[in-house]
C-alpha cells in the first residue's frame, strides 16, 4: 500500500509549505482548510495530520464514490459517484478529507513531500 507518511525524529517547524503545495495543486489557490494535509500547532507542538488510508471514508461513503485502487492501496474518490454529503469527511479519523463541490482527500502523490523544506514527508510503499 502506499501513502504519504511522516518521517520520525525530524520536527515540524509549522512554515506550511506543503500545505500550500497541495492547495495549490489540486484548487489553484492557498487555502489550508483546501489541503489533504494538516498541521495543528499546540503551543509549540505541532502535529502533522496525513491520510493513513484506512478506509474509513470509504466504508462510510453512502453512494459507494470512494474505492481502493487495487494496484496502490488508495482509496480514490469517484468525482461523479459523489454527492458531497460530508459523511466520508465525518468518518476520516486523522481530520484531512475536505468538503467543496464534492469530496477530496489524499492520493499519496507526493506533491507536499516535495515541498516540504524539512523534508519530513516521505511516500513509502507497505
Amino acid at each position: 500500500m502506499k501513502k504519504l507518511a511522516v518521517k520520525k525524529g525530524i520536527e515540524c517547524m509549522a512554515c506550511l509549505s506543503c500545505v500550500r503545495a497541495c492547495s495549490e495543486a489540486f484548487y489553484k489557490v492557498f487555502d489550508p482548510d483546501k489541503s489533504c494535509i494538516r498541521i495543528v500547532d499546540n503551543k509549540g507542538d505541532v502535529k502533522v495530520k496525513t491520510c493513513i488510508q484506512c478506509g474509513k471514508c470509504a466504508r462510510t461513503c453512502p453512494n459507494n464514490a470512494i474505492s481502493q485502487n487495487p494496484k496502490t492501496g488508495v482509496y480514490m474518490i469517484n468525482k461523479k459517484l459523489c454527492t458531497a454529503c460530508g459523511e466520508c469527511v465525518k468518518a476520516c479519523p486523522m481530520q484531512v478529507m475536505t468538503l467543496g463541490d464534492t469530496a477530496t482527500k489524499c492520493i499519496a502523490c507526493g506533491i507536499c513531500a516535495k515541498a516540504c523544506p524539512m523534508e519530513l514527508l516521505e511516500i513509502i510503499e507497505k
